[in-house]
């Protein structure tokens, strides 16, 4: 009866033993990790239990080979809930050892601990990236004094001759064709505005025509099956009133609109054909001649031996409040539009932000025009657009003083690759007008790889 006792405990204990591993091997399907390792301990509490209860009561504590406590050893029960013996972990590992051990994100987050980062470690990052900008701010001084900034000779020269030059072209319309309604002309650009870089090689002669406001009106490009904004018609009105020849301008309008293709190309054959540059030029002590193509109303004038003056004649019309200029759509089935004229008025709010604060938004622009000017995968990236680069990170931060130059070149850096990948670069003073407009895909793509190739180490573009 002893031995059918003992036979008949056994059988159950393996029973419940087996109950206990289907269940320890199916828990984690069902509850995770943290609740299989929950019932873990549970049931083996419960089978220590079960076991003590089978067990004889006078029964020796049995020792293993290794000294240590067998499964039938209750030690822990008198002991706190929350801790484990070592028992208790090897008996609990191997139970667990059956169960999947890919754990889900949401588990491993549990039992993850997060490792604090030391301050030391984030003060000696800290440290590295001030040395960094340190470093960045003086190498961007020492590149605007190398290679950026003019010196004040070069400039005096350089205007003076352009002075010399507008004057003896003026003269000479009023005299050869002084039916030409024109306003005073004037010299313009950012050699005048001190933003222009490396060289004093470039200045714009504006021509401003006389328009008759009854006779034109501007439609804006957005309004036209052209959809540019940022350009505009100017289209001939009350033709049934005043008909053709009422005003001058009529000879240069085509399909109904003033063409400013046809305007440049007037002023092209005055400039070019019909005034003695060469006898001109030795009068003022200059080498005058007209600019090889593709430039239209260029002239080229060397002042000095080695220094070289380009200007450009830009015919304008202001009608109401609206200033127009001819320089033309990159696009050549975009050539009868007439581009509104941005430059004065974004520079004018540039110089006012840095005299408002002894900012350094002109230095930080002029370091990039440098930059474009002298590495040619970014020659496509006009003065206009950096400038307006420059107006939209004004608006975001406050600090510009000259310590900050280093970080606001970063930023500026950052911002013209973002409105790079997004293909858009909205004017600062019109928003509506996308900067971008005229750059194929393939230029954008070009200057936006050279510029993010550039981030990790920006002193590379000051290696030009």
């Amino acid at each position: 009866m002893a031995g059918a006792g003992q036979r008949k405990g056994k059988k159950d204990d393996n029973g419940i033993g087996t109950a206990i591993d289907f269940v320890l091997a199916n828990a984690r399907l069902v509850l995770g990790v943290g609740g299989a390792a929950m019932l873990g301990i549970a049931t083996l509490a419960v089978k220590r239990m079960y076991d003590r209860a089978i067990s004889a009561p006078s029964s020796p504590t049995r020792m293993s080979q290794s000294g240590k406590r067998s499964w039938e050893e209750p030690n822990w029960l008198g002991s706190s809930s929350r801790l484990l013996t070592q028992d208790m972990k090897t008996s609990l590992s191997r139970s667990l050892q059956t169960l999947p051990t890919d754990p889900s994100p949401a588990d491993t987050d549990i039992f993850r601990p997060t490792k604090p980062k030391p301050s030391a470690k984030r003060s000696q990052v800290e440290l590295k990236k001030s040395r960094l900008r340190l470093s960045l701010q003086e190498k961007l001084f020492a590149y605007y004094r190398r290679r950026v900034a003019i010196p004040a000779d070069e400039q005096a020269r350089a205007k003076q001759a352009a002075v010399d030059i507008c004057a003896e072209l003026r003269s000479f319309l009023r005299a050869k064709l002084p039916d030409m309604p024109l306003r005073d002309m004037y010299l313009s650009g950012s050699l005048y505005d001190d933003l222009q870089v490396v060289t004093a090689d470039h200045i714009q002669l504006i021509v401003p025509l006389m328009l008759e406001q009854n006779l034109w009106s501007c439609i804006p490009g957005e309004d036209t099956i052209m959809n540019i904004p940022g350009f505009y018609l100017v289209r001939r009105e009350n033709p049934e009133y005043f008909p053709r020849g009422s005003s001058y301008w009529d000879r240069c309008v085509v399909g109904g609109y003033l063409s400013p293709k046809t305007v440049a190309d007037t002023f092209e054959k005055v400039v070019a054909g019909s005034i003695n540059w060469p006898a001109i030029g030795s009068l003022l002590d200059y080498v005058i001649r007209p600019a090889a193509p593709p430039a239209d109303l260029t002239l080229e004038v060397q002042y000095d031996a080695d220094r070289h003056l380009f200007i450009d004649f830009l015919p304008s019309l202001t009608l109401g409040d609206i200033v127009l200029v001819a320089k033309p759509h990159r696009l050549a089935q975009n050539d009868n539009l007439w581009r509104l004229s941005l430059r004065p008025a974004e520079t004018a709010r540039l110089r006012a932000l840095d005299q408002g604060d002894a900012g350094c938004r002109c230095l930080c622009l002029k370091i990039f025009k440098a930059v474009c000017k002298l590495n040619p995968a970014l020659g496509h990236l006009t003065a206009s657009q950096l400038t307006n680069v420059i107006l939209h990170l004004s608006q975001e931060e406050t600090d510009w003083s000259q310590d900050m130059l280093a970080d606001r070149f970063l930023q500026a850096l950052k911002g013209l690759i973002r409105y790079l990948e997004a293909g858009v670069l909205p004017s600062a003073l019109n928003p509506k007008v996308n900067l971008f407009s005229e750059l194929t895909p393939e230029e954008v793509d070009e200057l936006g790889y050279t510029l993010y190739s550039s981030l990790s180490e920006p002193e590379v573009l000051l290696q030009t």
